[in-house]
């Protein structure tokens, strides 16, 4: 069998901001063990490529694959859906699979789209395989754990069937590294760099469970290790492999267990492995010393989420740490001459304008190289979520607005449209001052401009997403 993966064109994130396009890791991990197990892989990073569907269209006809399994997040779910009918008009009996954290929180809302076959709940690895040895010896897959699809019964009627959950894959270093030989690696960025970059997990699960944090609600408490020498190994293969500069730890929180990263450090400085890194930090996990070990051995840039200035909130987000300790952290990365990226939460419920005016200040007083101010967005699978849908507060159904810039909720005194000008204005104000442009160009030169430009542009943009129309099939027919 023939398995072709597809990252949806267009894909948006939060890291959008950031000038990020970043090799799809979940998909990469899953090809890499069905190429392990003998089976012919290809992968369609289709946001990298910046194809359009006409050319997804011809190239998913050209891999002509038994199976297509296309990753989806809540604002992207619905060009996965698009892309999902993109293949089942070229290749009407190619059966199409959806995962990733929509899929997975949504399983009855994606199978309802009649082009998707079956959804894959979780860790996609070891449930993807077993899917296709199973179908591959023509058994029955209701046997398969973490799989869900739709059955009919005696009467013509459609069941859901959802099967056990699988497990989480406890030893992480039985896996093999991404298979990046099947991706376009010589267009993914970092900060709008035209460097060589790749991303990288250590880990998986965090014990916080922050209420808005998909990752978390997909991964669960329980944090499951890589070892530090398959991490470096990996690194190693990263460098001298395929000419990457630049590594980003996409771990939920990097930082968590600080001998950990002292090890790691100190593993990649013992191989002499040159190589700039970043990753995401929890405020409460740093030190000078730590901070110091992370910059000799390359790191030149940390992800903190600061959410807010109101312990109040903080707290009712589940984030466990205090302005104290936020302040603390970011003064020593700036002491150390790492970059800081501060990644903020406005129009959280009880949000006032006052406390966003005082969130906003904040962050400037930070000082932090960067600042995302995100619009409270409640995504399905998560505390927040729960919490917003049991209370009705949740206002727009549209999961394409889901993107942190279009605002989901109203808050107590402020309207979506007043939220979406309180954003516009704290990124304005935090970029357009004097004294941080000079400073930070003094750092970073013309990389500053192009995510200047970048962030202003998204600033002034009226939903920060691209309209998600259906596609003629007419017009699919006659091309193909």
């Amino acid at each position: 069998m023939k398995i072709t993966f597809i990252n949806p064109p267009q894909t948006a994130s939060k890291y959008k901001f950031l000038g990020v396009i970043a090799p799809p890791l979940g998909m990469s991990y899953i090809a890499a063990v069905l190429e392990e197990n003998g089976y012919d892989v290809s992968i369609i990073d289709a946001t990298a490529l910046d194809y359009d569907f006409d050319q997804l269209a011809n190239r998913v006809k050209k891999e002509n694959p038994d199976i297509v399994s296309i990753t989806a997040l809540t604002p992207t779910i619905g060009r996965a859906l698009e892309s999902a009918q993109v293949v089942k008009e070229v290749l009407p009996d190619t059966m199409v699979i959806l995962g990733g954290y929509h899929p997975t929180f949504n399983v009855k809302e994606t199978l309802n789209d009649e082009n998707v076959d079956l959804v894959i709940r979780g860790e996609g690895e070891y449930t993807m395989l077993e899917l296709v040895q199973t179908l591959e010896k023509g058994e029955n897959i209701s046997n398969v754990k973490g799989i869900a699809y739709e059955e009919n019964n005696e009467n013509g009627e459609k069941l859901l069937v959802l099967t056990p959950e699988r497990e989480p894959i406890c030893n992480l270093d039985e896996l093999p590294f991404p298979a990046l030989h099947l991706l376009p690696m010589d267009h993914y960025k970092l900060l709008n760099m035209d460097t060589h970059m790749s991303t990288m997990i250590t880990s998986r699960g965090c014990p916080i469970q922050c209420s808005f944090c998909s990752s978390a609600a997909m991964h669960g408490r329980k944090i499951r290790r890589r070892s530090i020498e398959n991490i470096v190994d990996e690194m190693e293969h990263l460098v001298y492999d395929y000419g990457i500069e630049t590594i980003a730890f996409m771990d939920d929180t990097f930082t968590v267990n600080k001998k950990r990263v002292r090890d790691l450090c100190d593993e990649i400085m013992r191989r002499n492995l040159k190589v700039f890194w970043g990753c995401t930090s929890r405020v409460d996990t740093l030190n000078e010393e730590l901070l110091q070990k992370m910059k000799d051995s390359g790191c030149i840039a940390i992800f903190m989420g600061v959410e807010s200035a109101d312990q109040q909130q903080l707290d009712r987000m589940g984030k466990n740490t205090n302005i104290t300790k936020i302040e603390n952290a970011f003064r020593m990365a700036r002491e150390k001459k790492i970059r800081t990226i501060a990644s903020v939460a406005l129009g959280m419920p009880h949000d006032t304008r006052e406390t966003m005016e005082k969130t906003i200040k904040f962050v400037r007083q930070l000082k932090p190289n960067y600042a995302v101010f995100n619009l409270a967005t409640p995504y399905p699978g998560t505390r927040f979520y729960k919490e917003a849908f049991e209370k009705n507060l949740i206002q727009v159904k549209d999961w394409s607005k889901y993107t942190l810039i279009s605002p989901i909720l109203e808050t107590i005194d402020c309207s979506k449209e007043d939220l979406r000008k309180i954003q516009a204005k704290a990124f304005i104000r935090f970029y357009l001052r004097p004294t941080y442009l000079i400073r930070q160009f003094l750092m970073d030169g013309p990389m500053l401009v192009k995510t200047f430009w970048g962030v202003i542009k998204q600033a002034f943009s009226k939903s920060g997403n691209s309209n998600y129309n259906k596609r003629n099939l007419d017009e699919v027919r006659l091309q193909n």
